[in-house]
């Protein structure tokens, strides 16, 4: 599985390069309206890296407490720290920017970054997602290009279902 899983990784790093170099549309503000109805609940983003869709607007115009993931170490669940417009970031691991200071907060909806999805609601994620389900109910909302949409996502044991998929061209609910 982990060998199908880097090739797939692999492909969709250039799909998503090339739906990037075309520009994200109206995905943020399409994003924002989806959202909407979840205000006063904790929000995690993500801060863009490379050719990521950006969220930054849909975060910011949450009404609720919003954060980003940290990475404390390889191979474990994702810590979130407050975030909010205009918060000093540092360089945390893997280069991924986190607010230097802030307090731990814990999700209940994630605006999840994607590399792939599928029709079946998969995207590459990981325990994290599954963690955060086992202490109770989690809106995850995928955000990507509609170009990263694939056949099928190699899956495992790890990888959990996402509720909906936001993109340029618009929302897919998975029920």
């Amino acid at each position: 599985m982990t060998d199908v899983k880097a090739l797939a990784r692999a492909e969709a790093f250039a799909r998503r390069a090339v739906a990037f170099a075309a520009g994200q549309g109206q995905a943020a503000e399409i994003l924002a309206d989806f959202l909407a109805d979840q205000k006063g609940k904790v929000l995690s983003g993500y801060m863009p890296m490379r050719t990521e869709i950006d969220p930054l607007p849909a975060m910011a115009a949450h009404q609720g407490p919003v954060g980003v993931p940290v990475i404390i170490a390889k191979a474990t669940p994702l810590r979130f720290r407050e975030w909010s417009p205009g918060a000093k970031l540092v360089e945390g691991a893997f280069k991924a920017m986190i607010p230097e200071e802030g307090i731990w907060v814990e999700p209940q909806v994630l605006i999840v970054p994607m590399l792939a999805f599928d029709a079946r609601g998969y995207g590459f994620y990981d325990r994290t997602l599954e963690g955060l389900r086992a202490k109770g109910p989690v809106l995850a909302v995928g955000f990507a290009f509609a170009a990263q949409e694939v056949a099928e996502v190699p899956i495992d044991v790890f990888d959990q279902r996402l509720d909906a998929v936001v993109t340029e061209k618009g929302v897919t609910v998975f029920a």
